[in-house]
């Protein structure tokens, strides 16, 4: 079956680019509350006054249109500034998980080029100068520290000083001359190849993706928006602050997520929107003194990542009050968003779907041979719109592979659509799991493991976890008279790849079980842990 949704007219639609997104922000809504982060608040039109002097500073920096500039911070008001100045004069984006350790961050500020680095001194105990010490960055000419202090950096406000002498006029003519079509970010999404791959998406089609999220899930100008998922994601960054700023909502960036402050936020700041995968909302029910806060200004619950239960979505409704809950589905090369509930859907449609495509956007689900399958048959999600990615970065081939000639994304992930088009997710091509909302692939962490010292060969799977929905199970071949155990192979791996990759678990075994080609039959390690834990 394919499911078309119905195409917002295009004779009258207007592509845009980001800086003109921020300046129709700043005149319609002038001094409202755009961020407030901690004590400092600034309204819209401080915002847009903002990225015009971090945009000046940038020229100043020599950087050109297309030039990378990568972000590696929690999420912080200067986060947004650094980003939407960059982008206002043609820089691209290129965010960096903050869980990520050297070598990982090393990795895609290599294969971006970045120019720039945007960090904090410290995050969690983490130093993320320090991370990058011994490592080898050709490209980057400077660091600079959005705050906190590190050797060898710039501090952020010494990198705005530098604009100070840039002409006002010089940012607005780089800002006019860009295009929709021009290129706003690259995000890396690890494939299943294991080596991360970087998503070209162009200014022109994230926003009008976030344009329509925005509208299907009903985000208003008075809504308080807790961004609790982080930037450096899709969903804290395309689905947090940029469609923030396309509907006028105030922004309020959540550092590291603390349940109590949480709480704390919501009755002070009268939030009325709150998105993330199901755990948080599951917290913010099961806390033992959410009664001693005032939730009734919530309103807007977006959720997605993990399977939410019927009953979650009722308790969200009769227990803390959102008058909308709605499910979403999308992927880094989607611009994060393919299929979209509506506010009006049911308990059971929200629980068991992950919407249907959103406007302007065809979805189906098809066999092998790319051939569509009936209502009710699981098939892989193909889609097809403005919302597909340019492509994967110095990667034609993977593009290829990803991009039919004739447009269509395959998304790897197999799907049940129903007569509506409504489209439930069952299974991952690719084999990738998710822990807490962080997307896990495999063959990333198989691929540090074999560089682990007394590993012959390894193999992750996802398993069951009743806090993070799932975690990574290594099984390893121990190359011959190694002695490993399963705390010593977890200690490596936390020093070597970031939490939310580190298998909870580790089974050894005298060899894996093979197809004919030599590939492991994960079926068979799946059905292991099913059997271990029945």
């Amino acid at each position: 079956i394919a499911f078309q949704a119905p195409l917002m007219p295009t004779e009258h639609y207007q592509p845009k680019t980001l800086p003109q997104v921020v300046a129709d922000a700043a005149a319609a809504y002038g001094d409202r509350p755009a961020i407030t982060d901690g004590a400092l608040t600034l309204s819209y039109a401080e915002l847009d006054a903002a990225r015009q002097r971090s945009a000046r500073a940038f020229v100043a920096a020599g950087l050109g249109k297309g030039d990378r500039i990568a972000i590696w911070a929690p999420n912080m008001y200067q986060w947004i500034i650094a980003a939407i100045g960059a982008q206002s004069v043609g820089g691209v984006l290129v965010p960096l998980n903050t869980r990520l350790k050297g070598a990982e961050a090393a990795y895609i500020l290599n294969a971006s080029g970045a120019r720039l680095l945007f960090t904090v001194g410290e995050f969690l105990g983490v130093s993320y100068p320090e991370l990058l010490r011994d490592q080898a960055l050709p490209a980057l000419e400077q660091t600079v520290l959005l705050s906190g202090q590190a050797p060898g950096t710039v501090a952020w406000d010494a990198f705005l000083a530098g604009g100070d002498a840039v002409p006002a006029g010089e940012v607005a003519q780089r800002a006019a001359a860009l295009t929709p079509d021009d290129t706003l970010d690259i995000l890396f999404t690890s494939g299943t190849t294991g080596k991360p791959k970087g998503v070209i998406t162009c200014h022109g089609q994230n926003i009008r993706t976030f344009e329509t999220w925005s509208a299907t899930v009903g985000l208003r100008s008075d809504d308080n928006y807790l961004i609790i998922n982080p930037f450096f994601h899709s969903f804290g960054y395309k689905a947090g602050w940029l469609a923030a700023i396309i509907r006028g909502a105030h922004m309020l960036p959540v550092k590291s997520f603390d349940l109590d402050e949480v709480l704390a936020t919501i009755s002070r700041e009268r939030i009325s929107m709150i998105p993330g995968p199901p755990t948080i909302y599951q917290s913010l029910l099961a806390h033992p003194n959410r009664g001693e806060h005032d939730l009734s200004s919530l309103r807007l619950a977006v959720t997605g990542a993990a399977p939410v239960p019927v009953a979650l979505v009722q308790q969200m409704r009769e227990e803390l009050g959102f008058e909308v809950v709605v499910t979403a589905y999308g992927l880094t090369e989607t611009c994060g968003v393919v299929s979209i509930c509506r506010a009006d859907d049911s308990a059971e449609r929200i629980s068991h779907s992950s919407g249907r495509a959103m406007d302007g956007v065809e979805m189906k689900c098809v066999d092998a041979a790319g051939e569509a399958v009936a209502p009710g048959e699981p098939g892989e999600i193909w889609c097809r719109g403005f919302n597909v990615m340019r492509g994967y970065l110095d990667n034609p081939e993977e593009t290829a592979r990803a991009i039919t000639a004739d447009g269509w994304l395959k998304t790897g992930d197999v799907g049940v659509m129903d007569t509506d088009g409504y489209v439930r997710i069952t299974d991952r091509i690719k084999d990738m799991f998710i822990v807490g909302g962080f997307n896990c692939y495999p063959a990333e962490i198989e691929n540090s493991l074999c560089s682990m010292p007394g590993v012959a060969r390894a193999a992750v799977i996802g398993v069951a976890d009743e806090r993070l929905g799932e975690v990574a199970r290594a099984y390893i071949v121990p190359a011959p008279g190694a002695t490993l155990d399963e705390a010593g192979v977890i200690d490596w791996c936390r020093a070597n790849m970031a939490n939310y990759k580190v298998p909870r678990s580790v089974r050894f075994l005298e060899a894996f079980p093979l197809n004919a080609g030599g590939k492991v039959l994960k079926t068979e390690l799946r059905q292991l842990a099913r059997q271990e834990q029945a």
